[in-house]
């Protein structure tokens, strides 16, 4: 095959959340010059659990033309504004990492600083009262208006999200084909995939492939052997457990993430139900255990039979390789914890967009690609680590062993930095910015040893002041809110909801 012939003809395999995420980006803003195919087929499942962003889709969604309150009365969607971990630091205490900014920053650091130096002088409040978003959250209020910063995220359906991504994919012209993968044919020189072929005898031939087939790796793995670094030893777990409950009488705008003896469980409000499930290590608990712990802290009755799912953390080496593209869990996983499922498809389809190789495959785009998602990657995999590492729990053999566990070296720098200097560590563009790093740091016990010079240019009353306006500025604008629920009754009420 000849690596720089024009791209016409676009395949991808499988549907689900990755697959209609990457066909509608694709049809809508490249379609024109395009073919777009998407195979899948209604008899394989999808996970279909990832229940919960973070603030980045509202890019995504801008770029794709998507009406909020549409997509959100769609898939039964409430507003998330930020994580409740329970249980992380210690059985018994609790924390919040918020979306949105903390306080004010200056020129020369960010608000932490300034809430240290309260902190030491006894006039610093909760860093969570200099932040609306996590006021808010805990005060269950919230409200957009068109002017107002797209800071919160969603909880939404994910079957539902693929279902209307679809509708918004066939309107730009992608035509789905019913039907499942027998074989990858490969060009035997050049060792790139020439085409598909499905078990009722067809075949599908194309220039590039994305391959969207799930934890299988069909084309990626299976066809092309690309290889996988496996993070298990950094981020232990590798099962979950889910089970949807009727919906909760008052859901609340956060996710919940419970530590439990070796993993920990989520719990996700929507307007039809709740999404309830349960991470967990099974070399310290096995399928048996998880279910009955999950079941016995779900509130209300189950509407469907837990499923277990298992998974392996890290990533492929290459996510771009030939003329082959993993997005999704095809292309690696880290765990669900913070959200990050959609967020990293959604990274690698905006790249794919600006690196789209409309003339040709070249190696140097190629590369590119791998080297910033890989990047990507594992800034977000060492936030997530943080969270396992930096506890105090020595309860269970589980917490013991993350408590113990050697982490990368990026994650230690960063940890070190804060601790020394309050400074938060930042490797050039990343998901996660300073004011998520310092809430989880600050959550989890790890305290900095001084703050910056120029905090001491403040007179303690000075700091006095400009603590208390912060903080009453973010109090009255709570407080302007109407209720969560309510506010999503007159915003985007399903249909389908049970209300």
């Amino acid at each position: 095959m000849n690596t720089t012939r024009k791209i016409r003809k676009v395949v991808i395999a499988g549907g689900g959340t990755a697959g209609w995420m990457a066909a509608a980006a694709l049809a809508k803003l490249l379609g024109k010059n395009l073919d777009i195919r998407l195979v899948e087929s209604e008899t394989i499942g999808t996970v279909g659990v990832g229940e919960a962003t973070i603030p980045t889709l509202h890019l995504f969604h801008q770029l794709l033309g998507i009406d909020e309150r549409e997509m959100m009365a769609a898939t039964n969607a409430t507003f998330k504004l930020g994580i409740a971990f329970e249980n992380w630091k210690e059985t018994g205490q609790d924390y919040i990492h918020s979306f949105g900014a903390a306080g004010k920053d200056c020129w020369a650091c960010n608000f932490s600083h300034f809430w240290v130096r309260g902190r030491e002088l006894g006039i610093a409040h909760d860093i969570g009262d200099y932040t609306r978003e996590h006021l808010a959250a805990r005060m269950g209020r919230y409200a957009v208006s068109p002017r107002s910063e797209r800071t919160h995220a969603y909880h939404f359906d994910a079957s539902l999200y693929a279902k209307y991504l679809r509708t918004l994919a066939e309107k730009y012209g992608v035509v789905r084909i019913e039907g499942k993968i027998d074989q990858v044919q490969l060009d035997h020189h050049s060792g790139y995939i020439q085409s598909l072929r499905l078990e009722n005898g067809e075949t599908l031939e194309g220039d590039l492939f994305i391959d969207c087939t799930g934890f299988r790796g069909l084309l990626i793995d299976q066809a092309l052997h690309t290889g996988f670094d496996d993070w298990g030893h950094w981020l232990p777990c590798d099962r979950a457990v889910a089970v949807q409950t009727g919906k909760s009488e008052n859901p609340v705008p956060y996710t919940r993430s419970i530590a439990r003896e070796s993993g920990w469980q989520w719990r996700i409000p929507l307007q039809s139900r709740t999404g309830n499930g349960l991470v967990y290590c099974s070399h310290y608990m096995d399928e048996e255990q998880a279910t009955k712990l999950l079941l016995k802290n779900v509130e209300g009755e189950p509407l469907n039979a837990p499923r277990v799912i298992p998974f392996r953390t890290g990533t492929r080496r290459l996510h771009w390789n030939k003329n082959c593209i993993a997005i999704g869990l095809s292309s690696g996983f880290i765990e669900p914890l913070e959200s990050t499922s959609i967020h990293l498809i959604q990274r690698s389809i905006v790249r794919l967009l600006t690196l789209f190789p409309s003339d040709g495959i070249v190696q140097t785009d190629v590369d590119e690609y791998n080297q910033l998602i890989r990047e990507e990657t594992e800034n977000v995999r060492d936030f997530v680590i943080l969270h396992y590492k930096l506890t105090d729990r020595i309860d269970s053999e589980f917490w013991r062993h993350c408590r113990g566990m050697a982490i990368p070296e990026s994650l230690t720098r960063r940890m070190e930095v804060f601790a020394q200097s309050g400074r938060v560590y930042q490797n050039g563009t990343e998901l996660f910015g300073e004011s998520s790093w310092l809430q989880v740091m600050l959550g989890q016990g790890l305290m900095p040893k001084r703050y910056h010079p120029i905090v001491d240019m403040m007179s303690e009353h000075e700091l006095t002041n400009f603590l208390a306006g912060i903080r009453r500025q973010v109090r009255d604008t709570v407080e302007s809110w109407p209720n969560h629920m309510e506010f999503i009754e007159h915003y985007c009420r399903s249909k389908t909801a049970l209300v």
